[in-house]
C-alpha cells in the first residue's frame, strides 16, 4: 500500500464540449493488487470496495482501515466464499453503498454462481448480517445486469440502475429495479425506454474503441445517485450525452403508468460517457468519465459540466462517493478497458490499481 501521495494532474483535454484543467488536486489514496470497482465507508471512515467482477476476483469485497491502509475480505472470509450448502455468500458484487444506519449494502448480481441476486445489508455497529433482499427473475431477467444503486431510507426503497448487458445483453433492456425495504416486494421499471437504453455513442479511450468481436459495447442505465433531501433521482445510461432527472416520490407512485413516469422525467445536463455518480449539498454532481482519466462535475449554478479531478492512472475510473470522515470524494479505478474481452483475449490489465481522492466544491452528501 502506498503512501499518500499528491500528484496534480498535468493533463488538458477536451470531451463532449467541455475543456478544463482539473479544478481540483488529485491525491493517491492506495494502491491494491486487484481492480477496485465501487466504494463506500464505515461510521468511522474505513473505506469498503467491491473488487470489480469483470475479473473474477477471489474476494468479492474488501474493507481497507482508514489509519493502517491494511485491507482484508468484507464483511469476512466466509462471505467471501462460495459453497453449495447455502447462498449466504457473495458471488458478483460490484454496488455497494452505506447508509445512516451503519450498514453497507451490497447488490449481489449472482452471474458467477446458481444462486438468486440479492442485496446483501451488514450491520457495521453489531459487525452481523441486518437483512437480505431477494431479486426474483421477474425483476431481474436473463439480460438484467444490476450495476449500482440509491439506498433511499427517507422512502424506504432501493433503487437500482440495471444496465441489461447481461449474458450477452446489448443494453437495449435497461431498467430500473426497486425494491420496497419494508416489505421486500420488487418492481422493474422503465425497461428500454429512452432514458435507460444507451445512445449510440461508442467508448473510445486513447482513440480505441470499447469493442467484442469488432461490436462496439453498449451499456444501458448506469450511473445513479440521489440529493441530499432525496427528492430527486439523477441517473443515465454509461453511454449516453445526458443526464436525467426523476423524483423519487413519482418513481414509487404505483399509480402512475411506465408513459406518465416518462412524462415526468427531466433532461437534467450534458454528460461525458460516465460510470459512477455522487452529488455534494448544493447539488454539484461527480461522475467518473470513463473515457478521459478523471471526474467530471455538472455544476449546480449553470448545468455547465467541468472536469474535477484527473490522474494518469485514473485508468478506467467507476465508482465516486464521499467520505463523511474526511471530507474527501475518494475515486476508484479499475482497468476494464484493458481486460482480455476487450484485448483479443490478452490482459493486458497492470498492477498496481489505483483509489484517489480530491475535495469536491463543497461538503458532499454522505450515502451517496
Amino acid at each position: 500500500m502506498n503512501k499518500h501521495i499528491r500528484s496534480l494532474s498535468l493533463l488538458i483535454i477536451g470531451v463532449i464540449g467541455y475543456a478544463q484543467t482539473p479544478i481540483t488536486e488529485t491525491e493517491i489514496v492506495t494502491t491494491t493488487d486487484q481492480a477496485v470497482g465501487n466504494i463506500t465507508f464505515t461510521t468511522t471512515g474505513d473505506l469498503v470496495y467491491s473488487h470489480h467482477p469483470f475479473f473474477a476476483p477471489a474476494n468479492r469485497v474488501m474493507i481497507m482501515d482508514a489509519k493502517t491502509k491494511k485491507s482484508k475480505p468484507f464483511p469476512n472470509k466466509a462471505w467471501n466464499t462460495p459453497r453449495e450448502s447455502d447462498d449466504h455468500y457473495l458471488s458478483n458484487v460490484l454496488g455497494i453503498r452505506n447508509d445512516i444506519n451503519g450498514i453497507i449494502w451490497m447488490l449481489d448480481m449472482a452471474q458467477r454462481n446458481d444462486i438468486t441476486p440479492k442485496i446483501v445489508g451488514w450491520n457495521t455497529t453489531t459487525n452481523q448480517l441486518e437483512r437480505i433482499y431477494y431479486l426474483p427473475s421477474s425483476t431481474v431477467p436473463k439480460e438484467s445486469q444490476p450495476n449500482d444503486m440509491v439506498v433511499d431510507t427517507k422512502q424506504g426503497y432501493f433503487i437500482i440502475a440495471d444496465e441489461g448487458i447481461g449474458n450477452g445483453g446489448d443494453g437495449s433492456k435497461g431498467a430500473f429495479i426497486l425494491v420496497d425495504m419494508k416489505t421486500g416486494k420488487t418492481r422493474r421499471l422503465l425497461e428500454g425506454t429512452r432514458t435507460t437504453k444507451p445512445e449510440q455513442t461508442p467508448t473510445v479511450i486513447k482513440g480505441k474503441h470499447l469493442a467484442v468481436n469488432g461490436k462496439d459495447l453498449m451499456v444501458g442505465n448506469d450511473g445513479i445517485t440521489a440529493d441530499a433531501q432525496f427528492e430527486y433521482l439523477y441517473y443515465g445510461p454509461l453511454n449516453g450525452t445526458k443526464i436525467y432527472r426523476i423524483k423519487i416520490t413519482d418513481l414509487i407512485d404505483e399509480k402512475l403508468t411506465e408513459p406518465e413516469l416518462d412524462q415526468r422525467i427531466e433532461t437534467y445536463s450534458k454528460k461525458p460517457n460516465n460510470g459512477g455518480m455522487s452529488i455534494d449539498i448544493h447539488g454539484n454532481i461527480y461522475l467518473t468519465a470513463l473515457e478521459t482519466q478523471s471526474v467530471a462535475v455538472v455544476l449546480s449554478k449553470d448545468r455547465q459540466v467541468k472536469t474535477m479531478a484527473q490522474h494518469e492512472n485514473m485508468v478506467w475510473p467507476d465508482g465516486v462517493s464521499y467520505n463523511h470522515v474526511d471530507g474527501f470524494m475518494y475515486v476508484s479505478t479499475a482497468q476494464v478497458n484493458k481486460g482480455a474481452i476487450f484485448n483479443n483475449g490478452i490482459d493486458q490489465s497492470t498492477k498496481p490499481f489505483y483509489i484517489f481522492k480530491f475535495k469536491p466544491i463543497i461538503k458532499g452528501v454522505p450515502f451517496r
